[in-house]
């Protein structure tokens, strides 16, 4: 059906500060997630995935670690989890998450990001009831069938399974993700994914034409380099 979704390569900067960056978001992630849920990635299963996605992101293992133990410390910062959403250049849909210890300040900052790049942030829904909050697993494979009827048995929820160029991407609602991931497991021995989270995905698209592409590059720019945004997702066909 080809569903857009947005496949991030963190691992793929190229200078020290893009990398600093990302290892100090997933640091903060892995410290908001070991903080409520527990540090013991056996106990807790968003955590462990966490650190298997950091890890295939190419975080080091120091930055993971200072982030459990300083959970483990059970002081520190709290931050909370943010969401702003809005109408991006060429009135494509954007999505912001964040965490943040101060929501008066990453509003603000992300407001900025929005005013800059002459886009428009707007209220809680605005744009979100036009995404599905999917898991999403991609891996190497061509039986959509044998996948189908594996995840079927073990009574998983699934909303897509495509097949292309010797990898099949699986989409399942946001409340199935460990049930799928379970069930992709145990029924294929060795599998590893390409991709394992938890996504907005986009139900439409919208093409960014060419005058506009300068601007809906610096305002994912803009955003990015914002301390307090974790994930940014549109539903610009780029």
């Amino acid at each position: 059906m080809g569903r857009a979704f947005q496949n991030r390569k963190e691992s793929m900067a190229k200078t020290s500060d893009a990398k600093a960056k990302v290892y100090s978001k997933y640091g903060r992630e892995i410290y908001v997630c070991a903080k409520k849920g527990g540090i013991d990635p056996d106990g807790n299963l968003t955590l462990r995935s966490l650190i298997d996605r950091a890890k295939k992101d190419q975080v080091p293992t120091h930055v993971i670690d200072k982030a459990i133990d300083k959970a483990k410390g059970g002081g520190g910062e709290d931050f909370d989890p943010a969401r702003y959403e809005g109408f991006g250049p060429g009135n494509c849909m954007v999505i912001v998450e964040c965490l943040t210890d101060n929501s008066n300040r990453t509003y603000g900052d992300v407001r900025l990001c929005f005013n800059k790049t002459k886009s428009k942030i707007g209220s809680q829904g605005s744009v979100s009831h036009m995404f599905d909050h999917s898991a999403i697993f991609v891996f190497k494979g061509d039986d959509e069938e044998a996948v189908l009827e594996a995840l079927m048995m073990e009574d998983v929820d699934v909303t897509d399974i495509e097949a292309a160029d010797d990898m099949i991407t699986v989409f399942a609602p946001q409340a199935e993700f460990f049930k799928a991931k379970q069930a992709l497991q145990g029924a294929f021995e060795g599998i590893e994914f390409e991709v394992e989270e938890i996504q907005f995905v986009p139900q439409t698209t919208t093409p960014i034409s060419e005058e506009d592409m300068p601007m809906f590059e610096k305002l994912l720019e803009m955003l990015n380099d914002c301390d307090d945004v974790q994930r940014v997702f549109h539903n610009a066909e780029v």
